[in-house]
Order: structure tokens, then sequence, then C-alpha cells
């Protein structure tokens, strides 16, 4: 099974450079109906996934907001995060290339992931 053919949560990112190409309005497209709730957002001109994740406490908001920060160190690909009282604000773009990189979609799902094993999510 080619990497591509797998479930995004189930993808490896790749490194990427400065010198690849942003994603496609279609390819943007094609990858965001693999995605529940998330947004595609324009903040100075960059394209970006945003999606925002509730909690019951803001414990559970941190520990949702540690889980993903180890995926992304781990992946060496890394959001924006923005943890608040009973809620955590994701943001996924690559900064490499001022865009979004299927490398973003990837870990929107592995970030879907942590928070369906968190408690506290609606």
């Amino acid at each position: 099974m080619s990497e591509n053919s797998k479930p995004l949560a189930s993808q490896v990112c790749i490194p990427c450079s400065g010198s690849m190409p942003p994603a496609t309005a279609e390819e943007i497209a094609q990858l965001l109906t693999h995605l529940s709730g998330w947004s595609l957002i324009q903040a100075d001109g960059v394209s970006q996934l945003q999606k925002q994740y509730r909690f019951k406490t803001f414990r559970q908001a941190l520990a949702f907001t540690n889980a993903v920060g180890e995926v992304a160190e781990s992946a060496g690909h890394h959001p924006a995060l923005l943890t608040e009282w009973g809620k955590v604000t994701v943001t996924w773009w690559t900064h490499a290339i001022n865009g979004l990189h299927q490398n973003d979609f990837v870990m929107a799902a592995k970030t879907d992931a942590i928070a369906a094993q968190s408690v506290g999510l609606p």
C-alpha cells in the first residue's frame, strides 16, 4: 500500500524544504474531504488549517495540548496551539513554504486521533 493510499492519520510527515510547492487548491479541496471540522483560513495571506477542540476543564485542554506537542515534536512539524480554559485552537501550516502541504493534513488527522482518545470532547 502506498503512503498516499493510507488514512491520513497513519501517514508520516515527509521533510519539507522551502523548494517544495504548496498544495494546489484542488489538492487542498481533496485532502479536506478526509478531515472533519477543520476550516481553511487565511492569515497574513497564508493558507492554514484550523480547528477548535472543547474540553470540560483546563487540565484536559492542557493535557491535549501536550499530547499534540509530543506528536508534533516527533514528526518535526509544529502547529500554533492556543490553550484556553475549556478549549484548544490548533492551526497547521508549513512555515517553509508559507502555505499548506500534505504534511499539514496528515498532522491534522493525527490531532483528531489524539482528540478521539481525550476525555471531555463533545
